[in-house]
């Protein structure tokens, strides 16, 4: 079972992608599962992991209905306001809805760098540990602390670090970053996506620009605790999901057969679909 555990698909009329302006080209503009279906049955991939991209309960109400018409979409990661007073109810009421698999405030768009680390946050939390959801972390290396903070308060926290928290290739400065992501990675419940990074590279980047950050991300997490994902359709910003998938599979290539099959689809099963006591079949 292969799992592409971070895909999105959007409708520009719905009006609450505050992100997605014309200046992304070829991206702005609508993606449903018809155009990622051929890719998927192209490159073996069983099933898929929807993602939200916009800050409303709107937009993780109108993913809900799409994974519930689309097969081969086992799982949804949603969005609340984690400041709600009714936070706690508003978590219960979306995973009353057993697709809902996760959750992921956009942290990498809130103007508080230290936002994840705040106290008022917890009953949020809680919540999450509470109804066995998974947090999808949505980091940039500026916020590595304050997740580690939240982390420390919240240690029963079944959490994954989105895009490997955008490792800087342009600059080539990943000193922080690597120290940042071994400090992660002390922290047993949590994975990491192997997914995001072309789009952080420059658009003359090859596998072998990414073999640093991938030899550290396995050397930290190792193959129990990486996911892969495609990111799709953002993606198509610096790859076809083919080449991506290729590269992947490139960069896997040392490992044993049971440790790319975890990678490939089996961590992402654990993570968020045995955690709610539901098979991907």
């Amino acid at each position: 079972m292969r799992i592409d555990a971070h895909q999105h698909v959007w409708t520009l009329a719905r009006g609450d992608y505050g992100w997605l302006t014309p200046a992304l080209g070829p991206i702005h503009r609508d993606f449903g599962p018809d155009d990622l279906a051929p890719l998927l049955a192209g490159h073996d991939i069983d099933r898929t992991i929807l993602v939200q991209a916009a800050p409303t309960e709107a937009e993780t109400l109108f993913l809900l209905d799409v994974a519930a018409r689309t097969p081969f979409i086992a799982g949804v990661v949603g969005w609340t306001d984690f400041e709600a007073r009714d936070v706690g109810l508003r978590i219960a009421h979306l995973a009353s809805t057993p697709l809902l698999v996760g959750l992921r405030p956009m942290v990498h768009d809130i103007p508080d760098v230290d936002w994840l680390a705040k106290p008022e946050l917890d009953p949020a939390f809680d919540a999450l540990i509470a109804e066995n959801l998974a947090f999808d972390a949505l980091l940039k290396p500026r916020h590595i602390a304050p997740m580690l903070s939240r982390l420390e308060r919240h240690p029963g926290l079944a959490a994954v670090i989105d895009h490997a928290a955008k490792p800087d290739f342009v600059s080539g400065d990943l000193g922080d970053w690597r120290e940042g992501i071994t400090a992660l990675a002390r922290h047993p419940n949590l994975f990491c996506k192997l997914s995001g990074l072309v789009t952080e590279a420059a658009e003359d980047w090859t596998a072998a620009t990414l073999r640093p950050v991938f030899e550290h991300l396995l050397a930290s997490f190792g193959p129990q605790r990486l996911i892969w994902g495609s990111d799709w359709p953002v993606l198509t910003l610096r790859a076809s999901y083919g080449r991506w998938i290729e590269t992947v599979e490139t960069l896997l290539a040392p490992l044993s057969e049971t440790e790319r099959a975890a990678i490939m689809g089996g961590n992402a099963r654990k993570l968020y679909l045995a955690r709610r006591g539901r098979s991907p079949l």
